[in-house]
């Protein structure tokens, strides 16, 4: 797992087509870690999304943008638009919902 420390513009991200799983967290965080393998195995289901992991703190604008407050948070976007989003996901079937909102969207 490796969550990016450079960051994309909001508008950047606005303006992703299709299906992306914006994955807010940090490489040192337990839930984070606990929450990759679900995460990704929801989105093998989804071979057209594009998962973005964007490291998260204190003084990042993106994370700030989106109102994130605990991690690992996956916001779903479908076209640039707020779908869904999981936090702190359970099972795989937390994020598979989200991501399938996204698509019936």
């Amino acid at each position: 797992m490796t969550y990016e420390t450079s960051q994309p513009e909001r508008s950047a991200v606005d303006a992703l087509p299709g299906l992306v799983a914006l994955d807010f967290g940090t490489d040192w965080c337990g839930y984070c870690r606990a929450g990759e393998p679900l995460i990704a195995a929801a989105l093998a289901g989804f071979p057209d999304a594009r998962h973005l992991q964007v490291e998260d703190g204190p003084g990042r604008p993106l994370g700030r943008s989106f109102k994130i407050k605990l991690w690992p948070t996956v916001v779903v976007l479908k076209d640039g638009v707020e779908v869904a989003r999981v936090t702190r996901p359970d099972s795989i079937d937390d994020v598979r919902a989200a991501l399938a909102k996204a698509v019936s969207a």
